[in-house]
């Protein structure tokens, strides 16, 4: 059938393939002990063609930095205008956190520990930006304790706690793990979820 035939492996920009390899060296090594040459060898080009195509490392980490950043607001953006309940808004947003880190580890590191390298004025950028996601899902947290949806809790620990045990994921995923992304955030929603969720019980009152 026309339009059906294979069309091979879908090739890559130089620019594309750069970044891909820059930031798996970055994870392995460090972005302070990965140099433009390491790379360029890595690719197997002369070192000065690098620059025909970047024009430093930093800029390939602030492309993985902050392109990782659009894409957890793309996802809360969607998930904050639906009109679910907060237990459902909280879950879907620890399943696409959750894709999103399993998605290219590589890339989850480097934004999760890298970042540090930033000069600025992006490493201010960048804080602000992760600082904004924190605060919009705490707001969730909270909305949800003023509906009583969830149980009386410190939406600042909740919300912390969360985020730590979501990036954490960059530590121990691996591809060809046991647990597939979709049971990673099933698992995570229901140990938070379960704890959050509001019953008459005795839970202690936080202020």
């Amino acid at each position: 059938m026309p339009g059906t035939e294979n069309q091979g492996p879908v090739k890559i920009s130089r620019k594309d393939q750069i970044e891909t390899i820059a930031t798996a060296l970055f994870k392995e090594r460090g972005f302070s002990a990965t140099s433009m040459r390491d790379l360029a060898s890595e690719i197997g080009i002369e070192a000065a063609s690098i620059y025909a195509h970047v024009r430093s490392k930093e800029e390939i980490l602030q492309s993985v930095c902050f392109k990782m950043a659009h894409e957890f607001f793309k996802e809360l953006e969607q998930i904050e205008k639906q009109a679910d309940t907060h237990t459902e808004k909280l879950r879907q947003l620890i399943a696409v956190h959750v894709n999103i880190i399993t998605r290219n580890v590589a890339a989850s590191a480097v934004f999760l520990n890298e970042w540090r390298h930033l000069s600025e004025p992006y490493a201010s950028d960048f804080l602000q930006l992760r600082e904004q996601y924190e605060q919009r899902l705490r707001a969730i947290v909270r909305q949800g304790i003023a509906t009583g949806e969830f149980v009386p809790s410190d939406a600042r620990f909740v919300t912390r706690t969360l985020l730590s045990s979501l990036n954490g994921i960059t530590q121990w995923y691996k591809l060809d793990g046991e647990l597939l992304p979709e049971a990673i955030a099933q698992n995570i929603g229901d140990l938070f979820l379960k704890g959050l969720m509001s019953h008459k019980d005795d839970r202690p009152k936080y202020h």
